[in-house]
């Protein structure tokens, strides 16, 4: 059977399948896509058909309550009956992920940190060499099949992937938040040469799982929290110096593979966004609408045109505490604040079991709502 070429309007990824699609169908002069295709187009600044939808990551808690709510008993179920159009399958996640001879995980604290206020097995690390006594992980010790055996069996919804790559918090628990920070003045010889074993290991990783899951993804999703209720945890100097350069490496190596970036940081960073899209970022997650100049408004103000927004839905107050009514209210307005280039999404992935699952569904109701005359948002 003879092949015929796309149309212009389809991406790369969609043309792929362009051949073994039966039906097309032309919505106000927009081809309805692919779930793939669009949400590349949206993050891309294109026109699409409307704003895409993420439900975020359950709390193992609140899978069961989903579950009894929609009548699902799959993650894969559920995730189609809210209409979910991307889906977030990491390297780490999987059993067995990091198979060190002696059982050590990735990075390990060997029980000295348990959680970030605690000091980590370097917290009295004085110079470079002190660095050297920690246990880094080893690359050749990851095993990635499994990821590569779910996403092949994964439909046409957009694939998020790569290694988590939250060098920031690892590091924290490494040398203790407190030491941490304190040492970024006082020995910032030691903060670099941790950082740059931590990220050189995170980099490689991603090199190996990109070369092997090629076009299985369509964007590199990673994350730090960064960012507090108020401000950044680390000044905007000591961001510049020892978070920045290594995300521009991290955005460039997901962008020569040919994926998208999508940057996750909880908190307030409105301060260090500038750099983030200079740094090529071109989707930020999650959006934590009451962290100070998080809000919708303010986000469209500053940048809009410039990065595609996934999240914005308040997970603090609003889907919380407040009625479906307001939800779908509060969908409606960030869409016209934000779209076209938007992800509606909780402002934290990790949806919490106090959440009522009415919520959710009149969030992903509202979120799916068609928005075809809008404009490309000028990226494009």
């Amino acid at each position: 059977m003879r092949a015929f070429p796309p149309p212009p309007l389809l991406s790369y990824a969609a043309q792929l399948n362009f051949n073994n699609t039966s039906t097309r169908k032309r919505h106000q002069g927009i081809i309805e896509m692919h779930k793939r295709d669009m949400i590349r187009r949206l993050i891309s600044g294109e026109a699409v058909e409307r704003c895409g939808f993420w439900m975020g990551n359950p709390h193992a808690d609140m899978w069961p309550i989903m579950h009894e709510h929609f009548g699902t008993a799959s993650e894969l179920e559920l995730q189609k009956k809210v209409g979910d159009d991307l889906v977030w399958i990491r390297p780490g996640k999987f059993e067995n992920a990091y198979q060190h001879p002696d059982g050590l995980p990735m990075f390990s604290t060997a029980g000295t940190c348990e959680a970030h206020a605690s000091r980590g097995p370097l917290a009295d690390a004085e110079t470079v060499s002190d660095v050297e006594r920690y246990p880094w992980p080893n690359p050749d010790y990851l095993n990635i099949e499994p990821c590569l055996e779910a996403l092949r069996n994964t439909g046409d919804v957009y694939r998020m992937s790569g290694y988590w790559t939250d060098f920031y918090h690892k590091i924290m628990d490494i040398v203790g938040m407190e030491e941490y920070l304190v040492k970024m003045y006082t020995h910032p010889e030691v903060i670099h040469a941790i950082t740059n074993r931590a990220c050189e290991f995170f980099l490689e990783a991603n090199e190996r799982f990109f070369q092997a899951a090629g076009n299985l993804i369509d964007a590199f999703f990673f994350g730090n929290d960064f960012g507090t209720q108020q401000g950044l945890i680390c000044g905007p100097v000591q961001f510049d110096e020892f978070i920045l350069p290594w995300f521009e490496k991290f955005t460039e190596q997901g962008h020569r593979h040919g994926h998208q970036v999508v940057l996750h940081s909880c908190g307030s960073v409105h301060e260090v966004i500038d750099r983030l899209i200079d740094a090529g970022v071109d989707c930020l997650h999650p959006l934590q609408a009451k962290a100070a100049n998080m809000d919708a408004e303010t986000l469209a103000r500053d940048f809009k045109g410039r990065i595609a927004f996934m999240g914005g839905i308040d997970t603090q107050d609003l889907l919380v505490n407040g009625t479906p009514d307001q939800v779908r209210e509060e969908v409606s307005r960030v869409q016209e604040l934000l779209g076209p280039s938007l992800i509606i999404s909780p402002s934290h992935e990790a949806l919490l079991p106090d959440i009522p699952p009415e919520n959710v569904a009149a969030m992903a109701e509202a979120a799916q709502v068609d928005v075809s005359t809008s404009k490309a948002d000028g990226r494009a």
